[in-house]
């Protein structure tokens, strides 16, 4: 198995083909894309047989911008014969995975699959039976090993893989199933929501997402990022000209400034979060949070960057390289990390996360 596939959004795969082509030849791992548009995957072959293993061993996931999955894979299965499915897949992985711990049969997210679904989830039983019986999986999940991948482009056509549990996303399909709630102002809540599961492990959420904290969102109008704050019991100030929703100002945690995000600046030390969801240039909007975390004025940040036509990868990347020069110029070391969420559609969220300071006085992690 040489290739590793990738799962993205439908009409980001060049994107998605241009980071892993740049990510891979960082590791001096070289190989070329196969790029089919809105196809919501894209595949690397590898010139090394080796070095695609290598790829899901030593390349962070969690780096990955457009990626929502990476795994590797085998060639095409083709023409799977309607009276027997099973037996050509598992036998793909005999002699490759021993022991895995969970069965993922999953497809791209475009519509034409959506038709799949069904289908996958009917083989998904005796498949995993099959490979318990052939030892390729373990008797029960474990979290712990490998998950395996069946990967349906087609009816009767799949790539056959595995991905490593401590460098993969978590989620079927790599999204998050989130629940729009009935209560909060706009559908862009759930960015914010899936932000928080994507780059906050689950047991640090009583710590950095604790009820009391203080937050600022930035062009917070009507709050459906807001809302994600104020439900989880923080104090909030939103910053925007227009109308906050009601029911947020009534819940009492919501201090509303009539003001120009770009020109506010907080009049208080205590805030933890900064959230930011403006339609602005991305270097703008970047220049923006770098000013927030060099001076001090939060320890956390997720904001989104609307992309451009054309080069969004490089456009990205310029600006995670603008904000990790920053940090380093102000000796503040930070964590800084980017995604293509799916409840992102031309734009990209972005978290930072300030870890310690060099300057004397300065709060930080430590403190």
């Amino acid at each position: 198995m040489n290739k590793i596939a990738l799962y993205c959004r439908p009409g980001f795969e060049k994107e998605c083909a241009a980071e892993i082509t740049d990510r891979a030849g960082q590791l001096a791992v070289f190989g070329f894309a196969r790029v089919k548009e809105n196809s919501g995957y894209v595949l690397f072959e590898c010139y090394q047989p080796e070095d695609a293993d290598r790829l899901a061993r030593e390349l962070p996931f969690r780096e990955l911008i457009f990626a929502r999955q990476m795994l590797v894979v085998g060639e095409l299965l083709r023409h799977l014969p309607p009276e027997d499915r099973v037996s050509p897949i598992v036998g793909m992985l005999i002699g490759v995975v021993e022991r895995a711990g969970e069965l993922r049969v999953e497809v791209p997210d475009t519509n034409e699959s959506k038709e799949l679904m069904k289908f996958c989830r009917k083989l998904t039983v005796p498949l995993r039976a099959a490979m318990r019986e052939q030892r390729v999986m373990m008797a029960r999940e474990n979290p712990s090993r490998p998950v395996i991948h069946v990967f349906f482009i087609a009816p009767g056509c799949c790539y056959v893989g595995y991905s490593y549990s401590n460098n993969n996303s978590p989620f079927y399909m790599g999204i998050p199933r989130l629940k729009f709630p009935s209560d909060a102002p706009s559908r862009s809540t759930l960015k914010l929501e899936e932000a928080f599961h994507v780059f906050i492990p689950a047991d640090e959420w009583d710590e950095r997402l604790a009820s009391g904290m203080y937050a600022v969102d930035l062009g917070a109008c009507p709050g459906g990022w807001t809302y994600q704050l104020v439900k989880r019991s923080m104090m909030v100030h939103a910053v925007d000209n227009g109308m906050m929703a009601q029911s947020l100002m009534d819940s009492g945690q919501v201090t509303h400034h009539r003001a120009d995000g770009f020109r506010f600046e907080p009049t208080t030390s205590k805030n933890y979060w900064l959230v930011c969801d403006m339609v602005e240039k991305p270097a703008k909007v970047t220049n923006l949070v770098i000013q927030w975390l060099v001076n001090g004025w939060c320890r956390e940040a997720i904001f989104n960057l609307k992309l451009p036509m054309k080069k969004r990868y490089e456009v990205v990347a310029d600006n995670l390289r603008a904000i990790r020069e920053a940090m380093a110029a102000a000796d503040i070391s930070a964590e800084v990390n980017a995604k293509q969420l799916y409840h992102d559609r031309e734009e990209v969220t972005v978290h930072i996360r300030r870890m310690w300071s060099a300057v004397p006085g300065r709060r930080d992690e430590r403190d």
